[in-house]
């Protein structure tokens, strides 16, 4: 993919200001607990990669590759997600609001109570995922396909469905 490296050096990186790390590989790496707000790793691969609890504030993510990473509670407010591959990623209790998953791949994604507030979700494939007890309060769901998709619980307060309807509140 791009080229490689380890999570001290990113961080070592990110510590002196740089914040371009597009195409960056780093499967299976560690970076629980780390505020990386606004870090660019467009095109990354972090696939298995593990970031409970992680600041990722408005970061340019569109393209990564996040398959079957652990980010429990990981705070992703205003990132740009869209065509990112998230397939079988856990983003439990995870804050997403105003974030664009635009035509991301977030097939299988377990985001049970996490909060998506106003996020855009156009097209994005979200078949078998546990959408259970998630805030989608003013999401954007136009084309989506939520085929097996566990909404149960889920608030849908204002959001536009895939069929172009905004949901029934009664």
């Amino acid at each position: 993919m791009g080229h490689a490296m380890n999570s001290e050096d990113l961080l070592q990186h990110y510590a002196q200001g740089v914040r371009r790390f597009a195409k960056a590989d780093l499967p299976k790496v560690n970076l629980n607990l780390q505020d990386l707000s606004h870090i660019d790793l467009s095109y990354a691969n972090l696939s298995k990669a593990t970031l409970h609890g992680a600041l990722l504030l408005c970061a340019k993510l569109n393209h990564i590759n996040l398959e079957n990473a652990k980010m429990i509670g990981v705070e992703l407010s205003g990132a740009n997600l869209s065509h990112a591959n998230l397939f079988n990623a856990l983003l439990s209790s995870s804050e997403l609001t105003g974030a664009s998953l635009q035509d991301a791949n977030l097939q299988g994604v377990t985001l049970n109570y996490s909060v998506l507030r106003g996020t855009n979700l156009r097209n994005a494939n979200l078949s078998r995922a546990n959408l259970k007890g998630v805030d989608l309060s003013g999401a954007d769901l136009w084309g989506a396909n939520l085929h097996q998709a566990d909404l149960s619980g889920a608030i849908l307060d204002n959001t536009l469905m895939p069929n172009g309807k905004f949901a029934d509140l009664d």
